[in-house]
């Protein structure tokens, strides 16, 4: 399959490895989510060619991962913002992070620790079941080809944040 026809496969992974998939692109991603917004600080921070970075970034604009804002007028200069959309993508980003960590830290470990602001306490990337709360392992899911009325339960589900969105809903 070449590269560029990802985007036409029926399958979420090949679709979002289309807009998401290339290394520059989770790179910026990755400093975005560190606050970076500024050309020139991503230029910096991954020592990237500008037209690499620039086209990255409009990919990333043109799919609404990123919002190109002016924060200057005279002359005018923009930065890059995470948007919503952008910002559902920390869960897979951040289990890719500790993935990593976990397979390929040096051996001082992680150089970046995640902490839940909330709790305050270091935390580590565990998905778990949107309908029982549980953790899930790979070795604990069954896919299977999704029917229409699956596709549109779907989407709704995916709005919903789990097991105390039910709770909210009685």
């Amino acid at each position: 399959m070449r590269w560029d026809s990802l985007a036409k496969v029926d399958c979420s992974l090949a679709r979002t490895l289309a807009v998401i998939g290339d290394r520059w692109t989770l790179m910026i991603l990755r400093d975005a989510f560190l606050r970076v917004r500024r050309f020139e600080d991503f230029e910096k921070s991954l020592k990237i060619a500008r037209r690499v970075l620039s086209e990255r970034l409009a990919l990333l604009v043109k799919h609404g991962i990123l919002a190109k804002v002016a924060y200057q007028e005279r002359p005018v200069r923009h930065e890059y913002r995470l948007t919503e959309k952008g910002l559902e993508l920390y869960p897979a980003l951040v289990a890719l992070v500790h993935w990593g960590d976990k397979h390929y830290a040096g051996k001082d470990g992680p150089p970046v620790i995640h902490r839940h602001l909330k709790c305050g306490h270091d935390f580590r990337s565990v998905m778990t079941c949107s309908e029982c709360g549980e953790p899930v392992a790979a070795r604990e899911v069954a896919a299977r080809a999704a029917t229409p009325a699956d596709r549109s339960r779907s989407r709704t589900a995916a709005t919903r944040s789990g097991p105390a969105s039910r709770s909210a809903r009685g």
